[in-house]
């Protein structure tokens, strides 16, 4: 049995166990890659290791450190009630609000997860104090990321473009932001309509407490809460101006309001979301150790040589969006567009149109909970059942693994082939 059948089936046999028991999926990852990694690809443990999602762990850690630290001490109830004031009372355009916030935040160069990081908390505050459906609010702050995200100063916009400038292939940077604008908006505007009415997942006596605690704020906030609002401001600042880990940023922040708060913070850390970077993290070392052994792009380069033009597009799309729903976006999108190149120049398709349908089809499946803007919502969800609301963003994911690729490719392929 070959090294990649290996390795896929190991994949699926943990998925389908660690969803249908109550097994962490990442304690299985972790195991899997180990005994895969070792005894059927040869790796080293060193190897191995290097695949650990330091820099994901360190940020998902900081921001619900921070966010729990500003629950606590009450920030985000006046960040909350500060928004609802925004939108005049009518809490239902709030996911559209984060939608357009974050879809402005890519667009002018802030990195997708700097955004879901920043905004993610935020929006599951507003769908515990208001009841709006967290599956939605987590949904439409990504697709706002990834709307913005391909704009020619935008952080993948930036990448795709110098990918393609460096082959004899040209595409108009409007034609990729526009396509991956539309596409993610019409993807928020379905998911509203169809989920926005559905019923939240809860967790145990969830209900109660979110009318026991629902909005009172009054008078003028505290000086533990102006600082936490400059805190909170810096954070942005140094992630978005200086480009800072915004990890690190986060635990700093979150620390030093700790030690001015001692007694009310003594247990913040119980708002990090452990079992999600467990999750998180084991996933996504045995994704890098496949990429790492090559299986990742064997089974690029095998889709790549099948069939027809047309189809093969259609099977790349298939294959990023499979692929980047448990791996980096960004390292997909830097392996797949050389792998595109040659079928472009062999072929009557267009270019602008495949190598748009690949960014949106490698993007668009970020809900996933293996990636980090699926991380960071799932870890931050308020209120509900954690097994029930991972579920319901893995069936929303499966239906985007599905449905978008084919989307992507049917208005961005078909109609120039």
């Amino acid at each position: 049995m070959s090294a990649e059948v290996i390795s896929i089936g190991a994949l699926l046999v943990m998925f389908v166990v660690g969803t249908v028991l109550p097994i962490n999926l990442g304690i299985l990852a972790f195991v899997s890659t180990f005994a895969v990694g070792t005894a059927s690809l040869g790796l080293t443990e060193d190897e191995i290791f290097e695949g650990f999602p330091a820099e994901l762990f360190v940020t998902i850690v900081g921001v619900t450190y921070l966010f729990s630290v500003a629950r606590r001490n009450g920030t985000i109830d006046r960040l909350v009630a500060a928004g609802v004031r925004l939108v005049r009372g009518r809490v239902a355009l709030i996911p559209w609000v984060l939608f357009l916030v974050a879809a402005l935040l890519t667009a002018f160069g802030t990195f997708t997860p700097a955004a879901v990081a920043i905004l993610a908390p935020i929006g599951m505050n507003f769908a515990y104090r208001y009841k709006l459906n967290p599956l939605v609010v987590g949904m439409m702050v990504i697709s706002g990321g990834h709307a913005g995200a391909f704009s020619p100063l935008a952080v993948s916009g930036a990448l795709v473009l110098g990918l393609v400038d460096k082959t004899e292939l040209h595409i108009s940077a409007v034609t990729l932001f526009s396509a991956s604008f539309l596409i993610n908006l019409v993807l928020s505007a379905l998911t509203y309509v169809l989920l926005a009415k559905r019923p939240v997942p809860l967790a145990e006596g969830s209900e109660e407490a979110a009318e026991d605690q629902d909005l009172a704020v009054s008078g003028r906030p505290d000086w533990r809460q102006w600082l936490t609002l400059a805190c909170l401001a810096a954070l942005v600042i140094g992630a978005l101006g200086f480009h800072l880990e915004i990890g690190f940023l986060a635990l700093a922040a979150g620390a030093l309001l700790a030690l001015v708060d001692m007694k009310r913070q003594e247990k913040a850390v119980d708002g990090v979301s452990w079992s999600t970077l467990l999750l998180v993290a084991g996933m996504m070392t045995y994704i890098a150790m496949l990429e790492k052994a090559g299986i990742i792009e064997n089974i690029s380069e095998h889709a790549a040589g099948l069939g027809a033009p047309v189809a093969v597009a259609l099977l790349l799309c298939f294959t990023v969006a499979i692929t980047s729903a448990f791996a980096s976006s960004t390292a997909i999108l830097t392996a797949i567009i050389p792998i595109a190149v040659p079928l472009l120049l062999s072929s009557h398709l267009s270019a602008a149109g495949l190598i748009a349908a690949l960014a949106v089809s490698t993007t668009i499946v970020d809900t996933s909970p293996f990636s980090t803007n699926g991380a960071l919502v799932l870890s931050n969800a308020r209120g509900v059942d954690p097994r029930r609301f991972y579920r319901q963003v893995i069936g929303y994911t499966g239906g985007i693994v599905a449905l978008g690729p084919v989307v992507a490719w049917g208005a961005l392929v078909l109609p120039w082939s």
